[in-house]
Formats: structure tokens, sequence, C-alpha cells
């Protein structure tokens, strides 16, 4: 059977007054990376306290709990988010110098635009306080070109099906060349910031129909695949054991998490590691991820 990739959200928009066991300051990111990696996640993503810094100050910031968890294992896959800034070189300017250090393998990529809010707090019928989350393909075309150049995978989120479309469109125009992890988000029914109930309204509900539909898209296309439910739980839906049934692979982590519980991030580990030997797969090393997402090499140091 084909080993399981489990990749941990440790913190994003999910605060400790909603839960105190998200980390925050570079040491919790530490211990908290190391417990998921000890459990079996191969693939780390999470974002610094201050998403208004970009270039050299974020890249540092990263790399302050980045460096003892590469020690920890060499073959970790790291990953940041995107920060907040006017263009797209900002945005991406702490990947540039993330690159630069040897310590990631791949760069985030989010391939269209999406308005990310729930149907809550409707005024005359519209959602309000929506984020217009957008990346047009002049901003595409940066990134991929930035991926190219320091040879890193492209770890991409799927809100939709555009953004699944436009992904598969650099696939086959040979742009994701050194290896990728599509990131399929379903939306859940309670709010990332505060845990409050509040249905998403973008992508697809965590559903088997809603499942089979991205794979079907996904079909010949060699594109490795992960599911993740945001603003839910991915294991009490039964969306991670329809994709482990099917082949694919699990995100969980408290950036993605909202629910009526408060769990650790290794609690959310766990959980998938529990679920995929009952399906029968093992799981996966952090090489055996690596290969399995066609990383070709690391970033050059």
């Amino acid at each position: 059977m084909k080993p399981v990739i489990i990749e941990v959200a440790l913190n994003g928009a999910c605060k400790k007054v909603r839960n105190p066991n998200v980390p925050v300051s570079p040491d919790e990111i530490v211990a908290d990376a190391l417990r998921c990696m000890e459990a079996g996640a191969q693939s780390v993503h999470n974002h610094i306290e201050d998403q208004r810094l970009t270039g050299a100050a974020a890249a540092d910031r990263y790399l302050e709990a980045w460096r003892p968890i590469h020690a920890a294992n060499p073959d970790v896959l790291l990953c940041p988010t995107i920060t907040i800034g006017e263009t797209i070189e900002e945005r991406q300017s702490h990947v540039e110098e993330l690159a630069k250090s040897g310590l990631m393998k791949f760069g985030p990529l989010d391939p269209g635009s999406v308005n990310l809010t729930g149907s809550g707090g409707l005024q005359n019928g519209i959602p309000t306080g929506s984020i217009v989350y957008s990346h047009g393909y002049p901003d595409c075309a940066f990134i991929l070109e930035q991926l190219e150049r320091h040879r890193l995978a492209a770890n991409i989120s799927i809100f939709d099906a555009s953004f699944l479309r436009a992904a598969l469109a650099f696939q086959e125009a040979g742009r994701l060349r050194h290896g990728n992890l599509v990131k399929l988000y379903f939306g859940g029914d309670y709010s990332i910031a505060d845990g409050t109930p509040n249905p998403l309204t973008f992508g697809f509900r965590p559903t088997r129909k809603a499942l089979e539909a991205y794979l079907e898209m996904l079909e010949g296309s060699g594109l490795c695949w992960i599911v993740n439910v945001y603003g839910g739980d991915v294991v009490k839906s039964g969306l991670a054991r329809m994709a482990l049934e099917l082949g694919g692979h699990v995100r969980v982590g408290l950036e993605d998490y909202a629910g009526d519980r408060t769990p650790s991030n290794l609690e959310l580990v766990e959980e998938v590691v529990e679920l995929a030997q009952q399906v029968g797969r093992p799981i996966a090393s952090c090489r055996e991820a690596a290969e399995m997402m066609s990383i070709t090499a690391a970033a050059p140091a």
C-alpha cells in the first residue's frame, strides 16, 4: 500500500484565546513541530506572528524555528505562507531569502482568487468581513519563475476548481518541474478566527462527490494530492478516511481545525496516523514523501 503523507499546519489565524495549544513563538513552533514529526508528519507549514514582515526580516523569524527543526531531521519538508504586501514581489520576498538558506524544499503557490469568508454576519443577504485573496496570472508567473530559479517544489493551495485548472495548466506546460503537492481545501462550518459557527462560502463541502470531482480533474496528471477541511475537522467529517481509501494524503493542524474541542496539533496528527493504520496504509518517511511529491532537489545553500 502507498505510504501516507501528513502535512501539519501548526498555527495560521488560530489564536491562543481560542485554543491555548496553538504554537506562536519560535520555541513553541519548534517543540510542536518535533512532536508532530515524531508522530508521523513529514511536512510542516507555519506562520510567523507578524504577517506584515517581509523579506529578510520575515525569513529570519521563520529560520529561528526552522533551523532546530531541520537539525532534528534534515529531510523534513518545511513551507512558509505568503506574507502581506502591496505587490507580489513584497509578498514573496521572504521566500527568496528562505530559499537561500537551503532549508526549504518547496514554496507556496496559490494560483487564483477567492473571497475568504463565511456566511455568518449577513447584511442584506451578503456575507460581511470578507477578504479578497487574489493572485492573478502575472502573480503566478512571478512565483513559478521564483520556484524554478531556486529549484523548489510547489506547495499548491486549491480553494476551488478554478485553482486546480490553473495548476493543471502549469503542470501541462512543464512549470512544476521540481515537484508538487496539491492541497485540496474543503470548506467547513466554523470560523477559523473565533471558532463560532460560520459556514464558509468558498470551496466544496467535504463530501465524497466533491472529492471525486477533484479526482476526475486530477486523473492522469501525476500530481500528488492531499485533503484538508478549512474551518472544520478533516477526520470527523469522514474526508480523511475517504482520501486514504482512494490513495490520497491528509493535511491537519490548528491552522485549519475548528470545532467543538481544543485539540493539540499532536492529537490531530495522531488521529490521522490511527486512521491510516485502520485503512492499512503505512506512514511515509520524509524521504518517501519527497519522492512521492517528485521533489528533485533541495534549494541551494
